[in-house]
C-alpha cells in the first residue's frame, strides 16, 4: 500500500468458489500483492518443509517478502555459508533460505549504500548458486514485485496481462480462467522485475551458461490441478488418457477372477479420479464390464506423502475410509497416479478387505519410482520407496536387471509388480509402462524431467546425492551380488 507500507493478512476460504482477506483494516486496496495458496497437493502441511508459507522478515533495513514453490537441493551448503557469516536463520526451511540469501545481496551491495537494487545482478548471483526447483515471488517494501524461475525449469510459473491493466503471476495456468488478456511463461532462468512507482516491467536473463530447462513430470502426473495445460491438453486429458492406455492390462488381470463378482472401478480420491474416468471408458474394449462408483473417501485433506513414517502412518489411518455400495464379494480396482511407498496402498487394501471386497486390483498411472525427489516432493531417501524395499528381496540376476530401470525386461517388471502386489496385499498391480508415458505426454519427451522412473536427475547436485544414495544402498548386497552389480555399472555410466 503506497502510503501505509507492506499489510500482511490471512486468506480465508468459505467456499471452494471464493476467498475472503482477513484483515482489520477497513480499506485494503493494496497496488501490488502475493498470495500463497495451500491446496491438497501444493501447498503448506504439517511437516512439511518445502510446502511454503509467505515469510517476510522485518529486522533487516528493508522489508522483503517471498512466496516459493520448489526446493532447494544444496541448501546444506547455502545455509552453512550464511551462519559462517554470522547470518541468523529461525527455522529449516527453504524459503526462508532463499529469502535470506537475496536480502544478502541486497543489503551488501544496495540497502546500506543507498542504492536502488540491481536485481537482474541479484538474482545471477543466486541463480549461479542455488540448485534445485524455484520459482518464487519477492515483493520489497517500495512495492516492486520480482516474478524469478529458476534455470532448472522444474517449477512453473505463468504470467498474464489482463486487458484491464493487471500484470498477474501463478504456478499454474488454471488460475487465469475466467479473465481476458495475454497470457505466457516465464521462461527458465528469468526474472521480470515491476517497479512499483512507475508500474514499467522488465524481462532480464539471469542464467549463466546453457542449460537444458524441464518440467517436473509430477506437474502433469500429480502436483498441476486437472484444469492446467500444456501446449493446449489439459492434466485431465493427460492423466484420462494414461487410465485408458492402463485398461488393456488390467483387464487380462481382472478376467483371471473365477467368477462373476461385480467390478467396481474406484479412484484414490482427487488426483486419481481423471484415471479411474479414463480406464473405466476404456475397459469394454477389452471385454470386462464394470461399475464405476467411489469406494474410498477422504476424512481430511491433510497430505500422506510427506512427514516421518510414524506420522504419515497415523494421518494415513485417519485420513482415508470406505464408503458408497455394499462391497461383499465385490472386485475392486483401484486408480492412482503413483505408488511411491506402498503403504497408503496397504492401509486402503486392508480397509477395503475388511468391507467384504473379494479382491483389490491397483492400476498405477506411471511407471515404478525408483528415484528420490529433492525438488519439494518430500521422497528424499530410496529405502522408503516400494521398488527398493522389493529390490532388496529379488533374485540376483533379476536386481541386476531391474538396475536398468525404465529399460528393464518386461518379465523382471512382471516379477516387481507380483511382489509389490503381494507386499499390500493386493490381489495384483499394473504399472504404467514407460514407453505409454512417452506417447501420453503433451510435448516432448525432452521437455520433461522423468527422473523418477529412470534414476537420471535434473540437477548436478541433485544427481550427485542420488548417486552417493544408490552406492550406499548397493553396498549392503553381499559381495558376490555387488560384483555382478559392479559389471553392469560399467555398462551403465549413468550409475
Amino acid at each position: 500500500m503506497y502510503d501505509k507500507g507492506p499489510r500482511y493478512a490471512r486468506a480465508l476460504q468459505p467456499s471452494c468458489d471464493a476467498l475472503r482477506i482477513d484483515c482489520n483494516e477497513q480499506d485494503f486496496r493494496p497496488h501490488v500483492a502475493i498470495a500463497h495458496i495451500c491446496s491438497r497437493c501444493r501447498g503448506a502441511g504439517a511437516g512439511d518443509r518445502n510446502a511454503q508459507p509467505i515469510r517476510h522478515n522485518a529486522g533487516v533495513s528493508r522489508s522483503l517478502a517471498i512466496s516459493l514453490d520448489g526446493a532447494l537441493v544444496n541448501a546444506r551448503e547455502l545455509r552453512g555459508e550464511l551462519l559462517s557469516e554470522g547470518y541468523r536463520l529461525s527455522d529449516n526451511t527453504d524459503d526462508e533460505l532463499l529469502l535470506k540469501w537475496v536480502e544478502r545481496s541486497c543489503e551488501r551491495d544496495y540497502w546500506r549504500h543507498g542504492l536502488a537494487v540491481n536485481y537482474e545482478k541479484v538474482f545471477r548471483d543466486i541463480d549461479d548458486r542455488i540448485d534445485g526447483a524455484v520459482s518464487a515471488l519477492f515483493l520489497d517494501g517500495e512495492g516492486s514485485l520480482v516474478a524469478y524461475r529458476n534455470r532448472s525449469g522444474l517449477r512453473p510459473l505463468e504470467t498474464m496481462q489482463t486487458d484491464d491493466g493487471f500484470l498477474l503471476f501463478a504456478s499454474e495456468n488454471c488460475a487465469f480462467a475466467g479473465l481476458e488478456g495475454k497470457t505466457g511463461q516465464m521462461l527458465p532462468g528469468h526474472i521480470k522485475y515491476i517497479d512499483g512507482k512507475m508500474g514499467a516491467c522488465v524481462d532480464r536473463l539471469v542464467s549463466c551458461g546453457q542449460h537444458k530447462a524441464k518440467l517436473c513430470a509430477y506437474e502433469t502426473l500429480y502436483l498441476g490441478s486437472p484444469k492446467t495445460s500444456i501446449k493446449g491438453q489439459s492434466h485431465f486429458e493427460t492423466r484420462y488418457n494414461i487410465g485408458a492406455a492402463l485398461a488393456g492390462l488390467v483387464a487380462k488381470r481382472v478376467q483371471s477372477e473365477p467368477d462373476s463378482a461385480p467390478i467396481i472401478v474406484s479412484s484414490m480420491p482427487h488426483t486419481g479420479r481423471p484415471y479411474a474416468d479414463g480406464l473405466f471408458e476404456a475397459l469394454p474394449e477389452y471385454g470386462v464390464l464394470a461399475q464405476r462408483q467411489e469406494v474410498v473417501e477422504t476424512q481430511s485433506s491433510q497430505r500422506t506423502l510427506i512427514g516421518a513414517p510414524s506420522e504419515r502412518t497415523c494421518t494415513i489411518s485417519r485420513k482415508y475410509r470406505v464408503s458408497g455400495p455394499n462391497l461383499d464379494q465385490a472386485t475392486i480396482i483401484i486408480v492412482d497416479e503413483a505408488l511411491i511407498r506402498g503403504d497408503t496402498s496397504r492401509a486402503v487394501t486392508s480397509m477395503l478387505l475388511g468391507a467384504g471386497a473379494k479382491a483389490v486390483h491397483w492400476a498405477i498411472g506411471s511407471p515404478p519410482i525408483v528415484a528420490p525427489n529433492y525438488y519439494g516432493m518430500g521422497i528424499n531417501t530410496l529405502d522408503e520407496l516400494a521398488f527398493w524395499q522389493i529390490w532388496k528381496r529379488l533374485a540376483p540376476e533379476h536386481r541386476t536387471e531391474s538396475l536398468r530401470f525404465h529399460r528393464m525386461q518386461i518379465e523382471v517388471l512382471g516379477i516387481i509388480e507380483h511382489n509389490v502386489a503381494a507386499s499390500i496385499d493386493a490381489a495384483t498391480i499394473a504399472y504404467l509402462p514407460f514407453a505409454l508415458l512417452l506417447s501420453s505426454l503433451p510435448c516432448r519427451p525432452d521437455n520433461f524431467d522423468l527422473s523418477p522412473f529412470t534414476f537420471e536427475m535434473p540437477t548436478p547436485a541433485g544427481q550427485k546425492r542420488a548417486n552417493r544414495s544408490l552406492h550406499q544402498l548397493l553396498a549392503g548386497v553381499s559381495t558376490w551380488n555387488r560384483r555382478a552389480l559392479e559389471v553392469h555399472h560399467e555398462t551403465d555410466p549413468r550409475l
